[in-house]
């Protein structure tokens, strides 16, 4: 049995008007839809990436507060060195002037204690490479100022043993105190080890030196503390 016969003039492989293979064609708005939505989903994207990135800025400062006192240091703006208080675990051949005698006695070190005397503060590590470097060069100032600077190594990131078996193989004269967080770490801007501080009479940071320094370096910084800051 066959179909009913199409009606005269009418071709059942042409497309009605309007449609493409009986399907409807879409409108101007209809083409563009799928590319609006793709630009809002980059712009998304976009600002997502600004926000992480922003995140990612403030964590790094926040995570590193002395960042802005290493600056205000570069800028010869004389901060004050953050306080501690902290366990001494070496006092070595006592290279100090024997007014801060007392400030050592009960074992723990408070750096306002030293207020009134200029100060090298070394931070160090028993791993560190160039801490070995600057060990006998610190040793050697130290004992050449003994009566006028006080000299205080702070140990950081380590083990007290290991710090105690470098602080005897390189014989260093002079104190040191340990911390076992990274508070005063933080607080200072730290990088790495090792960093020297120089602190005149009133508690001002007024050199720093980054890496292991020189004996023309250190001098240099020990003038400075010796220099400024008198009382």
């Amino acid at each position: 049995m066959t179909g009913p016969e199409p009606a005269v003039g009418a071709s059942p492989e042409e497309p009605s008007p309007g449609t493409d293979d009986g399907v409807k064609s879409k409108s101007f708005g209809e083409w563009h839809r799928p590319f609006r939505v793709h630009r809002i989903l980059q712009a998304a994207a976009v600002a997502l990436v600004a926000a992480l990135l922003g995140l990612l800025i403030w964590r790094v400062v926040a995570g590193n507060p002395g960042s802005g006192l290493v600056d205000a240091i570069k800028r010869s703006k004389r901060p004050l060195a953050p306080g501690f208080t902290l366990p001494v675990i070496w006092t070595g051949d006592r290279t100090w002037p024997p007014v801060v005698d007392e400030a050592f006695a009960d074992g723990r070190l408070s750096l306002s204690e030293l207020r009134g005397q200029p100060v090298v503060l070394n931070f160090w590590a028993s791993w560190c490479i160039p801490c070995r470097k600057e060990a006998p060069v610190f040793a050697a100032s130290a004992r050449v100022h003994r009566s006028d600077v006080v000299f205080v190594g702070l140990d950081v990131q380590d083990m007290t043993s290991d710090a105690r078996r470098f602080l005897r193989r390189y014989k260093v004269p002079y104190a040191s105190v340990r911390e076992s967080g990274s508070r005063v770490y933080r607080a200072y801007g730290l990088t790495g080890v090792p960093e020297t501080y120089y602190i005149d009479r009133r508690g001002r940071i007024v050199a720093h030196s980054i890496g292991a320094a020189s004996g023309k370096e250190l001098e240099a910084g020990i003038q400075a503390a010796l220099r400024t800051g008198k009382v």
